[in-house]
């Protein structure tokens, strides 16, 4: 008999919401009202959800006041912060799209996200680390100087008018974010109401930029009904109830941030506790003990950075329960480590990206740990997953493919990119997720690597993942990534860029005796480098292909590679 078709489906018994984001929040508000809902530690502030929601709607008017019309695009350019939840809401009371702009975005980066998508409006903190937003705004918009607050005319960012700084401080062209509330008068308060029953879960409320190695990035957009559902679905496989109170480390401009952290507290009336502006290990630590956090989020990097804190053995972490380890494979030595120390048991991995919503599969509680700590769980509900070769062939379960996904999660389009978008989902409506993954027979899935970050070593197949998990072992080693360089000979050679633990020393032969006679010989590393931290993105995801450039210059390569 031949094995079962690479394919699954996510039922439920619970149907999809048919909400749009306002009346999630105004469910929330019905049901909880009085209960915690924002704990901003760096701001010092406690909101109910009825506060959080008196902070929606009053934004809400005063973006109606300031003549901002349903549809337009509203930008976001700042790290975690109240604000940040409040104008997500607002956005979408007011029937506005908004844009979420990575805190790490320089000059021509910001120039390109504003004017790809049209933001007519951009609410933006002062500065960031390094980033001064407010000088490199002027820079791009040196009309500020002379603009009256909500009337700017810009030669390089021709559809920007609104500029609303999160400062306390009056600024040349802009508005005080604390201000624009006081503008609205009663008739944008009664356009708000008037504008509610328009809305449709349907419409588009957000995008996200996605960043490839190659070419700009795209404008993922995503409706209502999208981020609602995931939102919902995400806190359901967390078993998440009111009494939840979620740590939020993660980035608020990423889906970890605003869907998974964000719309999955409010879908569930818990709690959502801000720790920092940023990520900082100490500051998770002192939060989860001191707000008796149940759930904690994070990408594998930052839960090493916490485990391997000096401070880590003070805090008490017994409050945590459950939680969302994602946005890169985690190492089964780490998952074992949060497991056993953070006491998060009911710990669960999620597998997902920015096109669909995020989350496609997620480990469940009830999922024997071993499945918990080497697979990304089986599908979600209402979601529909294949597998499929190179000529677009299911594969059958047990052999790798590339992931594609369809169902409610999937977005809307690539914005304005209708080339790029049919790229990606094909006519019978599957993302094609780019990543290598396989399926057994239960239906738990396992990935094992990028379509492109495949090494292919002398004809034989290296996937990076598997190397990575077996040097997680090595007691010396705190974090590892494993990518694949040009050798006239092989074709590709593997190379390892090594994180070891604090007062540790090895040597590159150390490291390869002890992958002697533990994996096949093509698979152990030919080029080791000891690094002190790797090339990241702000959400913490490890950029390979800024270590692959770096390691091909270094060895002067030449990169035959095709993009």
């Amino acid at each position: 008999m031949s094995a079962a078709p690479s394919f699954v489906h996510g039922t439920s018994a619970t149907p999809l919401l048919y909400l749009t984001m306002g009346e999630l929040l105004a469910n929330a508000v019905r049901a909880h009202g009085a209960r915690e809902a924002l704990v901003v530690r760096h701001q010092n502030i406690r909101w109910s959800y009825q506060t959080l929601d008196q902070h929606v709607d009053a934004l809400a008017a005063g973006l109606l006041a300031l003549g901002l019309v349903r549809g337009e695009r509203i930008g976001i350019w700042s790290p975690n912060n109240a604000e940040w939840v409040v104008t997500q809401f607002a956005a979408a009371r007011a029937g506005l799209v908004l844009v979420n702009i990575n805190p790490a975005y320089r000059l021509s980066e910001l120039e390109y996200a504003l004017n790809k998508v049209a933001c007519v409006a951009l609410v933006t903190a002062s500065s960031f680390k390094s980033s001064d937003y407010l000088t490199m705004l002027r820079t791009l918009a040196p009309e500020l100087s002379t603009a009256a607050p909500g009337a700017l005319v810009a030669a390089k960012l021709p559809h920007l008018r609104v500029v609303i700084a999160i400062d306390p401080a009056q600024h040349a062209g802009m508005f005080r974010y604390a201000d624009v509330p006081a503008l609205a008068q009663d008739g944008d308060y009664a356009a708000l109401r008037a504008l509610a029953p328009l809305l449709q879960p349907d419409d588009p409320a957000n995008i996200q930029f996605t960043s490839g190695t190659t070419g700009m990035p795209k404008g993922a957009t995503l409706t209502h009904f999208n981020i609602v559902n995931n939102g919902f679905f995400v806190g359901a496989a967390m078993g998440f109830t009111a009494h939840d109170r979620l740590c939020i480390p993660v980035p608020l401009y990423h889906c970890f941030g605003m869907v998974m952290g964000v719309l999955t507290c409010v879908a569930h009336g818990a709690t959502m506790v801000f720790p920092s502006a940023a990520f900082e290990p100490l500051a998770v630590l002192e939060t989860v003990a001191e707000e008796q956090c149940t759930g904690l989020h994070g990408v594998p990097t930052m839960f090493i950075a916490e485990l391997d804190h000096p401070e880590f053995a003070r805090f008490d972490l017994r409050s945590l329960r459950t939680g969302i380890m994602a946005g890169a494979p985690c190492p089964v030595e780490v998952m074992k480590r949060v497991l056993r120390d953070m006491h998060m048991g009911g710990v669960t991995i999620a597998y997902g990206m920015t096109e669909t919503s995020p989350v496609s599969f997620q480990s469940g509680l009830d999922d024997p740990i071993d499945r918990r700590v080497s697979t990304i769980g089986r599908v979600h509900p209402h979601v529909q997953v294949k597998i499929v070769d190179g000529d677009g062939r299911t594969v059958p379960r047990g052999e790798k493919g590339e992931l594609c996904t369809r169902g409610y999660s999937v977005m809307l389009s690539y914005w304005d990119e209708p080339e790029r978008t049919q790229e990606s989902i094909d006519d019978a409506g599957w993302m094609h997720t780019g990543d290598l993954a396989v399926l057994d027979e239960e239906g738990y899935c396992n990935i094992v690597g990028r379509v492109k970050d495949m090494i292919i070593r002398g004809g034989e197949n290296v996937y990076p993942r598997e190397v990575e998990e077996f040097l997680h072992r090595h007691p010396k080693i705190q974090d590892v990534s494993v990518f694949g360089v040009p050798d006239p000979r092989l074709g590709e050679q593997v190379s390892a860029w090594i994180q070891l633990r604090a007062g540790e020393t090895a040597t590159a032969a150390e490291i390869q005796g002890f992958c002697q006679g533990q994996i096949a010989h093509y698979k152990i590393p030919h080029h080791v480098r000891f690094v002190d931290a790797f090339p990241m993105t702000v959400t913490g995801k490890i950029q390979k292909f800024v270590m692959r450039a770096e390691l091909i210059d270094e060895l002067g390569l030449t990169d035959v590679r095709s993009a």
